[in-house]
């Protein structure tokens, strides 16, 4: 088995947020509770969700992500230069659109601390497992179908504001480094997206070339960990929507295969591989030397709890592209990318990472 991250059995972050936490999130936006009763329900449901990651036989621990309401926007509102905004309308999903929240960029961006470098202390001082911190990647800010407001008295061109952005992310990463975080992932859901041809057009329709965003997009990842420890590893999860157990967009690999494997630096990739909208393993062929591939052929949108046979069917014919040994397997999103979380039980969700730690145990536990 692995001893470094991506782990043979690993997983992209969030959980389910409990009943405890919800109400009391609720109690703080009424104005019944405080931030400190707030932090102290955090902290308890935090510390549970560690001890039952740990139970599962995961090597990976998160916070979960129980102190945000969205896997991107919590973040992105942290950095300078960032203001909440109120779009007209929240982002269509299949059947669903998200709430109407988003960013607008006021001022220069920069990184000046962040609320979420002590979270990651929180998690590693519980854990003696392998503490992993989850941030939106860089093309977060802009990657959604409706372009977001932007001063132009800020960024009269918007390469000025790519190149802020870059080095605002490079500093968080750092950040975290120094506050002891040694596995980072960035959640990367608008290059996947450009595996979609109605989000392409889209993007075209606003004025947007979607093969240069692309190329942006993976510039902006590389900056973000150009100034990383040696024994810090970054792993890029793919992601085509996942709210309330819908998806965003559909479409193979195939599209993005060259920037993914040949361009971007991150150490590992958790691909999204659990139904027929993220085609075919075929692009792992170009994975590189060294690089892992997580293969998230476990559904996190629903409970049913695939078969052991079933899912090492699925690793069998990854590897016919890619060799066993540069596998992983994890869900393939998280379990709650905002606080409403995916529609199935918390005991389906602990389940499910049992069984994948199971599947990696019989794979690869005789390496």
């Amino acid at each position: 088995m692995r001893t470094k991250p991506p782990f043979r059995a690993d997983h992209v972050g969030s959980l389910l947020r409990p009943p405890a936490l919800k109400a009391a999130r609720q109690k703080r936006a009424s104005g019944a509770i405080g931030d400190a009763e707030l932090k102290a329900v955090e902290d308890r449901e935090i510390e549970r969700a560690i001890r039952k990651q740990e139970e599962a036989g995961l090597y990976s621990v998160t916070d979960g992500e129980f102190r945000r309401s969205w896997w991107h926007l919590d973040f992105l509102w942290g950095l300078r230069g960032i203001a909440r905004y109120t779009p007209p309308t929240g982002v269509a999903f299949a059947g669903t659109n998200t709430r109407s929240e988003g960013v607008q960029i006021a001022g220069a961006l920069d990184f000046g601390g962040h609320p979420m470098v002590d979270h990651f202390r929180f998690l590693k001082s519980h854990t003696q497992r392998m503490a992993k911190m989850t941030i939106p990647a860089p093309s977060a800010i802009y990657g959604r179908p409706i372009r977001i407001p932007i001063d132009p008295a800020v960024y009269p061109h918007i390469d000025q504001m790519f190149d802020d952005l870059g080095k605002a992310y490079r500093k968080a990463v750092r950040a975290f480094a120094d506050a002891g975080c040694r596995y980072l992932q960035l959640d990367e859901v608008f290059i996947a997206m450009l595996c979609d041809a109605k989000y392409r057009q889209q993007m075209k329709d606003r004025g947007d070339d979607p093969d240069r965003l692309a190329e942006i997009y993976a510039d902006l990842v590389n900056v973000a960990m150009s100034d990383i420890p040696a024994d810090m590893t970054i792993t890029m999860h793919m992601c085509r929507g996942n709210y309330k157990s819908t998806f965003m967009g559909t479409g193979s690999y195939d599209a993005v295969q060259e920037i993914l494997f040949n361009k971007i630096n991150v150490h590992g990739y958790f691909m999204e591989y659990d139904d027929e909208r993220s085609g075919g393993f075929e692009p792992l062929r170009l994975l590189p030397a060294g690089k892992i591939a997580v293969l998230g052929i476990m559904t996190t949108k629903t409970g049913r709890l695939e078969s052991k046979d079933e899912l090492r069917r699925r690793i069998d014919e990854a590897a016919k592209f890619a060799p066993l040994e540069r596998l992983c397997i994890s869900g393939q999103c998280g379990f709650a990318s905002t606080e409403e979380g995916n529609v199935l039980s918390e005991d389906e969700q602990w389940a499910k990472l049992r069984r994948l730690v199971e599947v990696a145990d019989d794979v690869w536990g005789q390496e």
